[in-house]
């Protein structure tokens, strides 16, 4: 298939209602912040995650839609099934450091990784890791969420009534029932803003296809990731906007400018704890020349 020839940009939208949508390791898995406004931040490689997650779903072991990026993945075991798969088998230790010194076999051995993989097609990725089948840079990239405002995570206590081993079924004192504690944001709504590179995406052959199913997967990744650490999360709004060009026609910020997200309530009715405390608006009127606004969700 060949690949996209528009250029794209969207905002996305989505909430989460008594979760935590993006713990930080570094912080006992509390919900991200922005230390200075205290919104809510969730990252580019969470949302890109859910994404792949969904494509597996979705495709399962169709051809050209694995994905390269996955729980406990030996790297550098995709790079070889590439290079086998171009006919360099019978290599040394040096020379499967290095991409092939043919040009034309480097191109086809990357090629090959694109094709066959749809994570390397849409978000780029860096495949020199002992095994070399070179570098991609994706069409795909997204910034990250931020909450329309400021939200407080909540510490709540778990505990358990089963036990692991007889010595704490004897324990009398019940310490041992007590696991710890979970973090969780009572509502947030989160905003994030995504690019798609038509001429990016000619170097990795990303489709018309591979967008439709860049979009399938936003509108419903929620759908197939629940979980008690994750509570309630849902995609509410999905503009995309598609340019005439492959180069672009008008700056992604200002498209970014149109689309307007507003409290309905004030402070004095408390904080929002609903998707129907916002009023979402687009400034369809000020769209630039050469720019087409849809509206997916």
């Amino acid at each position: 298939m060949s690949a996209i020839t528009h250029r794209h940009e969207f905002v996305f939208l989505f909430d989460v209602t008594n979760g935590n949508p993006n713990g930080d390791p570094d912080a006992g898995n509390l919900p991200r912040l922005d230390p200075e406004t205290n919104k809510g931040l969730v990252t580019d490689v969470c949302l890109k995650r859910k994404i792949r997650n969904y494509v597996t779903l979705d495709k399962g072991d169709n051809a050209g839609f694995a994905i390269y990026m996955q729980e406990k993945a030996v790297l550098n075991n995709q790079h070889a099934i590439g290079r086998k798969a171009v006919g360099l088998e019978k290599e040394t230790a040096d020379e499967l450091k290095k991409l092939p010194k043919d040009e034309a076999k480097a191109r086809e051995l990357t090629a090959w990784m694109c094709s066959n993989f749809f994570d390397i097609r849409a978000f780029g990725a860096v495949m020199t890791t002992g095994v070399n089948a070179g570098q991609v840079r994706g069409p795909v990239q997204l910034a990250f969420a931020t909450s329309i405002d400021p939200v407080v995570p909540i510490e709540v206590s778990i505990t358990r009534m089963a036990v692991t081993t007889q010595k704490e079924a004897d324990d009398q004192s019940g310490d041992n029932r007590t696991m710890g504690r979970k973090h969780i944001i009572p509502y947030g709504l989160y905003r994030v803003h995504g690019f798609v590179s038509a001429k990016l995406a000619e170097r990795t052959g990303f489709s018309d296809s591979d967008l439709s199913l860049l979009w399938q997967s936003l509108v419903n990744m929620f759908e197939h990731d629940r979980s008690a650490a994750r509570g309630e999360m849902a995609s509410r709004k999905l503009f995309v906007f598609e340019h005439e060009s492959a180069m672009g026609n008008a700056p992604a910020h200002k498209l970014f400018e149109l689309v307007e997200v507003d409290r309905l309530t004030t402070e004095a009715d408390g904080p929002a704890r609903a998707f129907t405390d916002y009023k979402v608006s687009v400034k369809r009127d000020a769209l630039p020349s050469g720019v087409t606004l849809h509206e997916l969700l």
